[in-house]
């Protein structure tokens, strides 16, 4: 009976980590994406996750891994919600700028800046 007291549905967990805003979402992205529980994938919500299991799903445009510290009994505030897990994602790389030529000055732009930023609006450059 222990057994089952030690698990949880994965998307509840996904859930109560804060992961997901809902839990309807995060077994969304369980059935369609998959996550990998300690590399093996599943596509399953209810699938149960352990203290020690590591995950690594996508979370927006993010590939996350963590570690399962605490199987946790409700979806409470933040700092609660981060001790569930130790965050094991490498840190997110810097976006890639495009040399586009902004407005510096101080203040409201100019009518001539202005143009400017319009004709690089209108070629799809910003």
């Amino acid at each position: 009976m222990s057994d089952i007291a030690d698990k949880l549905r994965l998307d509840k967990w996904l859930w109560h980590a804060r992961f997901f805003k809902t839990r309807t979402l995060a077994a969304k992205v369980v059935g369609e994406a998959g996550v990998r529980i300690n590399g093996d994938r599943t596509s399953k919500a209810a699938h149960g996750v352990i203290i020690g299991d590591v995950l690594t799903f996508t979370a927006g445009e993010r590939v996350r891994i963590v570690k399962i510290r605490a199987l946790g009994t409700r979806r409470g505030p933040a700092p609660e919600a981060q001790a569930l897990y130790e965050d094991m994602s490498p840190a997110p790389s810097p976006r890639e700028s495009v040399n586009v030529p902004r407005f510096e000055g101080g203040g409201r732009p100019t009518k001539a800046n202005r143009r400017e930023l319009d004709k690089l609006r209108a070629r799809g450059l910003e």
